[in-house]
């Protein structure tokens, strides 16, 4: 048994929550170039934040509509994949609430609402700098086969 895995066995929750982000966010390409700022990992919760940059405008000059989703769907993916168990989207929804401008920071909140075998359902809001409510969205998910750090099963 490695040093690493060994170690993952022996995390407290919050722990392990922030080292299978940190392993995920390594891996994950989109969210690095969209400089998402993981700010807060917890079991079964993630916080991230992204800054509206003008290449994130559509052509009424609002930030796309994608990347507000983009910004949830990876809380939503952080705060899911909390417990050490690969988990990807089963489905999801948003509703687009406020029009959000370039220049804007945008923080995504996701929690937890229920873990029932192997499917959660999460609530993501996403607020604006001002922390008005522009988007909200409800992911469902699914556990699937595997670590994001090896447990040495």
């Amino acid at each position: 048994m490695s040093t690493q895995t060994s170690h993952a066995k022996q995390m407290m929750p919050d722990e392990l929550a922030r080292a299978t982000a940190a392993a995920m966010y390594e891996n994950d390409a989109c969210s690095r170039a969209l400089g998402l700022e993981i700010l807060e990992v917890r079991p079964g919760y993630a916080r991230l934040r992204m800054a509206v940059r003008d290449d994130f405008l559509n052509g009424h000059q609002i930030c796309h509509g994608g990347l507000i989703f983009t910004l949830a769907d990876s809380t939503f993916a952080f705060a899911c994949n909390t417990y050490n168990i690969n988990t990807v989207a089963a489905g999801c929804s948003i509703e687009f609430l406020k029009a959000v401008h370039g220049g804007d920071v945008l923080t995504a909140e996701a929690v937890e609402q229920t873990l029932s075998g192997r499917t959660g359902i999460y609530d993501i809001r996403v607020t604006n700098r001002a922390d008005e409510t522009v988007a909200m969205f409800r992911g469902k998910s699914a556990q699937i086969k595997g670590n994001l750090i090896p447990t040495g099963d």
